[in-house]
């Protein structure tokens, strides 16, 4: 057993509707047929177990369940190859992909995000966020630098930033594949990352490939359900505004996510 859904049928369905039932969540007959009795009591346990609420027992709802033990989802890492990014990045060359998705990848798979939308979620974000491929430091623009100002004074006295005043604006600009801003955000993911104060220290340290991608993986994470509710309705400027707070690069996400899916199969 590791994934049912409407139209299944079989010994394993009748589990799972046993098993609903005696939770409280009725799904009907018991007669093996995953229909839309069976479908409406899953969305009803998701949403009572806070979990995807998405219809589909795959392997989180069926541990909830105790139908099984492992809650590991499908890993389509192994198909993450530089050919298949940069046919995502069709404008980024193909080196950087060589260079840094390995970094990448190994930080997917240790943060447990290994499933196909998140994994395309991450790398649409890299594309929307830094379509070069590299882990970056944010460059000056109007939406950061007033006009008669020094760098990045409009970030200085951001208090949803954790910013305290002049030049912090710059010292905790974006960095990396996320474009992690903010000293709020570098206090907490530095720690989050087992770095202690390290990263608040010294924010020049998020533009190191194995920090950025482990950034980047970690602010990803701490949203995933969140994520995964907004690609579930195929709304993309959702999806993008849970990581960048608007709608920056959403064109270049939306490519590459599609362009993703739609090679993944």
């Amino acid at each position: 057993m590791n994934t049912l859904r409407m139209g299944d049928q079989g010994e394993e369905v009748v589990r799972l509707q046993v098993r609903l039932k005696a939770r409280g969540f009725d799904p009907g007959a018991i007669d093996g047929d995953f229909g839309p009795g069976t479908h409406a009591a899953v969305l009803a346990f998701q949403a009572s177990a806070a979990l995807l609420v998405d219809g589909v027992a795959g392997p989180r709802t069926l541990k909830a369940l105790a139908l099984v033990r492992d809650d590991v989802l499908t890993s389509v890492l192994p198909q993450i190859t530089p050919r298949l990014v940069s046919e995502m990045f069709p404008f980024t060359p193909i080196a950087n992909i060589k260079r840094y998705l390995p970094a990448i990848v190994a930080a997917l798979d240790a943060g447990a995000l290994r499933d196909a939308p998140m994994v395309l979620m991450a790398l649409a974000t890299v594309r929307a966020e830094t379509e070069s491929f590299l882990p970056v430091a944010e460059g000056r623009s109007r939406f950061n630098t007033s006009p008669n100002g020094h760098g990045f004074d409009l970030y200085d006295h951001r208090r949803d930033l954790g910013n305290r005043g002049p030049r912090d604006g710059e010292r905790f600009r974006g960095r990396g594949f996320v474009q992690l801003t903010g000293r709020a955000n570098y206090r907490t993911y530095g720690v989050r990352l087992g770095l202690g104060t390290g990263l608040e220290r010294n924010p020049d340290r998020a533009t190191d490939p194995d920090v950025a991608a482990r950034l980047l993986v970690a602010f990803l994470a701490d949203k995933e359900r969140a994520i995964k509710l907004a690609l579930l309705d195929r709304n993309f400027l959702q999806a993008r505004r849970l990581v960048n707070g608007g709608s920056h690069g959403l064109d270049r996400f939306t490519a590459a996510y599609l362009a993703g899916e739609q090679r993944l199969g």
